[in-house]
């Protein structure tokens, strides 16, 4: 089992910064791909972006959010962590961290980001 857990969340101004940060515990041999995801009321859970754990790093990030919000990575700890900048009222969501494992999908609770002046 994979066990996730996330920090960062909270309220901030729109145009103001955030980040989040997800470590992975437990069986952590064999985790490939790291990423956030969020889910706003009344939205399905949506992908923000995401990065493999081995080898060159490969992101991928939602439109929405590209060139806004950076995805990075520690592979030795298999952490993530996702830098917001310039955040808007639309990005207000839970957002929870997601490992994958050998092709099985493991979740940390969510954490809420409110943007909201």
């Amino acid at each position: 089992q994979v066990q996730l857990l996330a920090s960062g969340g909270g309220l901030v101004q729109p145009g103001g910064s955030l980040r989040l940060s997800c470590a992975a515990s437990g069986s952590i041999f064999g985790i490939n791909l790291m990423g956030w995801y969020r889910q706003a009321p009344g939205n399905e859970r949506e992908l923000v972006a995401s990065i493999t754990i081995i080898s060159s790093g490969t992101t991928r990030y939602q439109d929405s959010v590209k060139g806004r919000f950076t995805i990075s990575r520690d592979n030795a700890r298999k952490a993530v962590y996702l830098q917001m900048n310039n955040l808007e009222p639309e990005d207000t969501a839970v957002y929870y961290c997601n490992a994958r494992r050998y092709g099985e999908d493991y979740w940390g609770r969510g954490t809420l980001v409110t943007v909201s002046s």
